[in-house]
């Protein structure tokens, strides 16, 4: 199963992987039920998570049901129990969004929701994150998550975060990040999809992220909370979500 996950991952466009996973997810649900982990986003049980990685894959990461990776679910735990997202009215603005939130996210009747990206079919306006076509000051929150390791000027997307978020607003901009590098690295002059995905995790990457990331968003103007939200959960319960123990969410604000 690991083998064939990571040929699917490495071979087909994302797109295409988003319109196959709506069919696929039902009958994966169904053959994993179980009572060993929890998806918090749907509440349902499995026996088992999915495999997930581009290079080495990640043992139990891959809801069968929302198809949310560890990221996702942390987030949602965040958003339910640490802001007023699901109850105060909000415009939304959503890059890149993810399946698992975009159904949900689009029926609550308290959000101004938009997604926004340039390539995914699940995107309202279709846009550069480094040429926004939105005013200044226009959304109470930002959800860009997963985006910014793509993105070769991240200045640019970083200021058009910046300025098309309303003063006082929220943003919450997940990467992946060696919490073990002090200073990000990137290497245009790397190439192979491989080697690409060898060294920065995956073939599509252009940077990794180090602990100097908040700190650039900071010299954005941002304001930065590094939320470790996983050491307020107990430990029980991150082992259940299968989330990844340690890993930050960076709350930033206008």
């Amino acid at each position: 199963m690991k083998k064939l996950f990571k040929l699917i991952l490495n071979t087909i466009p994302r797109p295409i992987l988003i319109r196959l996973s709506i069919v696929v997810r039902p009958i994966l649900a169904f053959l994993l039920k179980g009572s060993r982990f929890t998806d918090p986003i749907d509440g349902k049980s499995f026996r088992m998570f999915l495999p997930y990685g581009y290079g080495t894959q990640r043992n139990n990461v891959l809801s069968p049901s929302t198809l949310s990776l560890e990221r996702h679910r942390l987030l949602w735990l965040y958003l339910q129990n640490e802001t007023n997202f699901f109850k105060a009215p909000k415009k939304v603005l959503h890059f890149a969004p993810e399946q698992e939130f975009y159904k949900r996210f689009k029926k609550q009747s308290n959000l101004d929701y938009t997604t926004t990206d340039l390539f995914s079919p699940l995107a309202d306006v279709k846009a550069d994150i480094c040429n926004l076509p939105f005013e200044d000051n226009s959304y109470d929150m930002i959800l860009c998550n997963h985006v910014l390791e793509h993105i070769p000027d991240d200045t640019k997307a970083m200021q058009e975060l910046y300025r098309v978020l309303k003063p006082g607003g929220m943003g919450i901009f997940q990467i992946p990040q060696d919490l073990s590098r002090a200073t990000t690295f990137a290497d245009d002059s790397i190439t192979d999809p491989k080697e690409r995905a060898k060294i920065f995790g995956q073939y599509d990457h252009v940077r990794v992220y180090g602990r100097d990331y908040f700190d650039k968003l900071r010299s954005i103007g941002f304001k930065v909370d590094e939320v470790d939200y996983t050491k307020t959960i107990a430990p029980e319960l991150v082992e259940k979500y299968c989330l990844a123990k340690g890993e930050i969410i960076p709350v930033c604000y206008k």
